[in-house]
């Protein structure tokens, strides 16, 4: 029976590391680390977390270490006093014992703590500060169940899903709901910060040199919260100012360039679906608020917020059943035949 139990045991401690392990890997092109910071913030909150992981550990050690010494002193003692002390004599440790020596370091030492984890919080709040002055394009996300709306308000451009940013500058980010509480995280750039229907909270990113970043919804919001995740892309200034300009481009130019007989047919199939009450694309007819804008969709990375790549076979499923993909998700199946299927992809396609 012992040696059952010993083997039920280790097969639980087999599983169960092998489990955590599993959920401790990630795909290294969707990083999503406190522990790589990336970013001015994310350094700033990293460094004052490592500060209190050294002092809480060093704290830790000492007090085991002191009680460790303390219980093998104790015994040791109570041992020689016994084998040599008449049964009348008064115990030669009474009155020795420094209680006010360790009194006193029991208050001193976590009040220096204390107040060294609090003077750097201070510096670090101030450093992370989100009023602070900036010196990049201010960006307005408004988080959705269960997708990211994204504006440049000096650029009039919207997208969904993807934040571009330029190096070397500190961006501004202005956070609002349209629905519930959400909570925009993007773990590698900074903490995250809710986003309350009714209210805007801001934050601010830089980074110092070209990457992609993953972030997440980091507030439970419903069904899909798992599911809704986004991009933070930062570009040298040169190709920011090239996203941009690309952007601002309206459909109708785009189709000019496009002019295939698959391409119009496309553009024939969408707009005589229902998909025109719900997505926008900019020039046409087309003006629905409900979902994200989709008149530059080819140029994104991703689909579904974050949880797809943006590949033909991916926005195929997505347009025919969505809920298969993302059960829950606001977004209604599509009922077309395998022809318009290809043209209206060809069409989407073309939206670059």
């Amino acid at each position: 029976m012992r040696t059952a139990t010993r083997a039920t045991a280790a097969w639980f401690f087999v599983v169960g590391g092998a489990l955590l392990l599993g959920g401790c890997t990630v795909d290294p092109n969707e990083q999503q680390s406190i522990l790589a910071p990336r970013g001015e913030r994310a350094e700033a909150v990293d460094g004052l977390w490592q500060l209190m992981l050294v002092l809480g550990t060093a704290v830790w050690v000492i007090v085991t270490a002191a009680l460790i010494v303390a219980v093998l002193r104790r015994r040791r003692k109570d041992d020689q006093d016994h084998s040599s002390r008449g049964p009348d004599d008064p115990d030669p440790a009474d009155g020795r014992r420094p209680f006010w020596l360790i009194a006193a370091a029991g208050a001193l030492v976590p009040a220096v703590v204390i107040a060294l984890l609090t003077a750097v919080s201070a510096t670090v709040l101030r450093d992370i500060d989100p009023e602070q002055e900036t010196d990049g394009p201010v960006v307005e996300v408004i988080a959705h169940q269960y997708w990211w709306e994204v504006h440049y308000p000096d650029y009039e451009v919207t997208t969904a899903n993807e934040i571009h940013i330029p190096t070397g500058v500190k961006v501004r980010l202005e956070l609002g709901s349209a629905d519930v509480i959400h909570s925009f995280w993007v773990p590698e750039l900074s903490g995250k910060v809710d986003t309350i229907p009714g209210r805007t909270n801001a934050l601010w990113l830089s980074t110092d040199e070209p990457g992609t970043y993953w972030g997440q919804c980091a507030e439970f919001c419903g069904l899909d919260h798992a599911l809704m995740r986004m991009l933070v892309i930062s570009h040298s200034p040169a190709e920011f100012d090239g996203w941009i300009a690309a952007q601002q481009e309206p459909a109708p130019r785009l189709l000019e360039a496009n002019p295939t007989e698959s391409v119009e047919r496309g553009q024939q199939i969408f707009m005589s679906s229902s998909c025109v009450y719900c997505h926008t694309i900019e020039g046409t007819a087309a003006q629905g608020e409900v979902g994200p804008d989709l008149t530059h969709i080819a140029s994104r990375e991703t689909l579904a917020a974050g949880i797809l790549p943006n590949d033909r076979g991916n926005l195929a499923g997505w347009i025919l059943d969505p809920q298969s993909i993302k059960p829950g998700n606001q977004m209604p199946g599509t009922d077309l035949d395998g022809e318009d299927l290809q043209y209206l992809l060809d069409y989407l396609e073309s939206l670059e």
